[in-house]
């Protein structure tokens, strides 16, 4: 099949953004991922509908099967989803998940506890940030839903802690991912002062959006900075709105939801019936992590190694690993307190039903992602870059180009590949001293771009984690990933014209201050209004 190139035409970029004005707008996203699909095939084949749709179709298998096998990335992300989902139902049935809520009501003590308990946990797991989404979610879930915390606070939680630290922890499927391009650019540019481990380390304290990004839901969850959106679902929580089925605004959500409230939770429930699968989910993980990275080190003839483990480790098949053993695990909690079988197949149902909507969401949202390939869109925005301009405006410039690519094709990853190269050879071709400095723009703006985006995989799954409609997240994350993407602009222009981290993180810090006394202050303004009203 001929496909038009769009690789130097603005038109590469309308799918997305149709896609997206239309998901904020209407507030549907399957139909707005659906519309920006059609819209992208039928220019790729020359406005011709019957071709149009057999692109289409070709697509959406190569979501299931790639080079005449099983796509074992997507569908291992689909069942991690569905064993998850069981787990989580039969954490409900077991009656941990509401032992853990009283244990930890008994000692958090207030609204902020519960807030900077799902925070900490989200920084402390930091293994893979689809995990970290759903299973911090999970567990923070009951805490933060007795504390009146609105799910659309906690989906953004859950959002700015997964990436942000999956992005500087070298320990991590983004980690791994990272070094593996890093140290081809370094390679391909004869750079060999440092290792691809040793420039990564240097990109942390560099990276500004993620490191602004952690303090921000701090500071939000301590100081109560909600704004615009954000504060009208904090009003609603705090009076009981937005938890009970009748509350979902979607009949497909209030319909999962409703069927979770069917669970009949064991009055013998105890908090290690949460706790000890959520563990041995995430050792688990872990060590298939380190297993099949040892495995694809062994058959190169490599002997074993941490960081090469991480490097080429399975990420897909290692979370099937441990959401099996944590299902497992969840499965012992149940059988031990002499549950009726028919009542955990029915729970294990629930559980893997309540996917489904995420499911079908990722789906589209691969789907989407294969068209913009296609249309070229990543390498029309990449374009941009390149000109007679100054060195030293290039970090900033890099940042606000790659998040306005992984804005609108949805993958930080993605960009990561594209973009990364490319600031390598601007590095190469204008100043080698701006390398890292031009690295760390684009690994910031894509976490920052991925962040803003409604068709963002990690998006989708905060808001699955949370329970959260998934527009309302996206527009209470808003602001706050704005106000740290102003905060890292004037980190990279610093280090761009100064060569200077400390500067640099000193002249961000110090804007970062002054953001988070501006939205106190809006912040307070919008509740004194509202107790006048």
């Amino acid at each position: 099949m001929n496909l038009i190139d769009f690789a130097s035409s603005p038109l590469s970029l309308l799918p997305p953004l149709v896609a997206l004005s239309l998901a904020i707008i209407t507030r549907r996203v399957l139909v707005s991922l659906g519309v920006g699909i059609v819209l992208g095939a039928v220019l790729l084949n020359d406005y011709s509908l019957a071709n149009a749709a057999g692109y289409i179709g070709t697509t959406v298998s190569s979501v299931f099967v790639e080079d005449g096998g099983l796509n074992t990335w997507n569908m291992s992300i689909v069942g991690f989803l569905l064993l998850l989902g069981m787990m989580t139902a039969l954490l409900t049935l077991s009656g941990g998940t509401r032992a853990f809520a009283e244990w930890a009501q008994s000692r958090v003590k207030s609204k902020r506890g519960s807030k900077l308990l799902a925070a900490f946990l989200g920084v402390f797991i930091f293994v893979d940030d689809y995990f970290n989404s759903l299973a911090v979610g999970a567990i923070s879930r009951p805490v933060t839903d007795r504390f009146y915390v609105s799910r659309a606070k906690l989906a953004y939680i859950l959002d700015s802690t997964a990436a942000p630290m999956c992005v500087i922890m070298p320990a991590s499927s983004w980690g791994a991912y990272i070094m593996t391009i890093i140290g081809g650019i370094l390679v391909s540019h004869g750079v060999t002062e440092y290792s691809a481990l040793g420039a990564y380390v240097r990109l942390i304290p560099m990276n500004f959006y993620a490191i602004f990004a952690l303090l921000m839901v701090f500071a939000v969850a301590w100081f109560g900075l909600d704004i615009g959106k954000m504060r009208d679902h904090e009003i609603a929580a705090s009076r009981g709105q937005g938890f009970a089925k009748e509350q979902a605004e979607d009949s497909q959500e209030a319909h999962e939801l409703n069927e979770e409230l069917d669970i009949v939770e064991s009055s013998g429930g105890k908090v290690s019936d949460l706790v000890l699968p959520i563990v041995l989910l995430i050792v688990a993980t872990v060590a298939s992590m380190l297993y099949t990275g040892g495995q694809a080190l062994a058959a190169d003839g490599v002997a074993f190694n941490l960081l090469g483990a991480f490097e080429n480790t399975d990420v897909g098949m290692s979370l099937i690993y441990g959401g099996l053993v944590g299902l497992v695990v969840a499965l012992y909690t149940v059988f031990k307190q002499g549950l009726a079988f028919n009542q955990i197949s029915r729970t294990l149902w629930i559980g893997a039903k309540s996917m489904f909507g995420a499911i079908l969401i990722l789906v589209f949202a691969w789907t989407i992602g294969s068209v913009i390939g296609d249309m070229n869109t990543g390498k029309f925005l990449s374009t941009l870059a390149q000109g007679n301009i100054n060195p030293h405006w290039l970090p900033v410039i890099l940042f606000l180009l790659a998040g306005l690519m992984a804005f609108s094709t949805g993958t930080s990853w993605g960009t990561f590949g594209i973009m990364l190269p490319i600031a390598g050879d601007m590095a190469g071709a204008t100043d080698i001293a701006l390398m890292l400095p031009m690295l760390s723009a684009v690994l910031a703006g894509s976490v920052f771009g991925d962040h803003c985006s409604p068709i963002s995989d990690t998006t989708i799954l905060s808001s699955t984690g949370a329970r959260c409609n998934h527009i309302d997240h996206v527009a209470t994350q808003l602001p706050y990933a704005l106000s740290v993407a102003a905060v890292s602009c004037i980190g990279f222009v610093t280090l761009g014209m100064t060569a200077s981290v400390s500067l640099a993180f000193a002249a961000a810090s110090v804007s970062f201050i002054l953001v988070c006394v501006l939205l106190s202050v809006l912040s307070k303004s919008r509740m004194a209004a509202c107790q006048d009203a």
